[in-house]
């Protein structure tokens, strides 16, 4: 699947540099500066994964957010999700891993709604244009809704 999608890219690029060379040069710069500028942000990430999972044996993964730790792991999952500040195409992958280590569901979905929707870090620039109160509300709204994630997926991973 990997190569079809390296194919059909380089296809369309060599197209769209036979339509307008000069439009595809600025886009490939401009691709490149957005890339250059969250190179260090998925290097951190992927720092970070890489030494807890050299800390963090699978059997402790289990233990502290594994499908027996129950709401107890759902709440801690959706705490640290919450507070972590990570890219979406960085989490799916991360999370992935987690479950590989022995994650329970339930908490990973808890884990990346509450990374996706609740934004603790950036909260300051949120009460900036939308005030205090709207910002509680739709962050307090956001991490409820977390645990309405998990409670769902827990559900629909017994019945398979």
């Amino acid at each position: 699947m990997n190569i079809t999608l390296y194919i059909v890219t380089a296809i369309l690029l060599v197209v769209a540099y036979v339509k307008d060379p000069r439009k595809t040069k600025m886009a490939l710069k401009k691709s490149w500066k957005a890339f250059e500028n969250i190179m260090p942000q998925i290097l951190v990430v992927f720092l970070l994964v890489g030494l807890m999972m050299a800390l963090l044996n699978p059997q402790i993964i289990s233990a502290m957010i594994g499908e027996r730790s129950g709401w107890f792991g759902v709440v801690l999952a959706a705490l640290v999700g919450a507070i972590t500040l990570i890219p979406g195409f960085v989490a799916f992958p991360t999370a992935a891993l987690l479950l590989e280590n022995g994650a329970g569901y339930m908490q990973i979905g808890a884990f990346i709604s509450a990374l996706m929707m609740v934004g603790v870090v950036t909260i300051p620039v949120e009460i900036k244009y939308f005030g205090k109160k709207l910002t509680l509300y739709r962050n307090l709204l956001a991490f409820g809704f977390s645990f309405v994630v998990a409670y769902v997926i827990g559900q629909v991973v017994t019945r398979l």
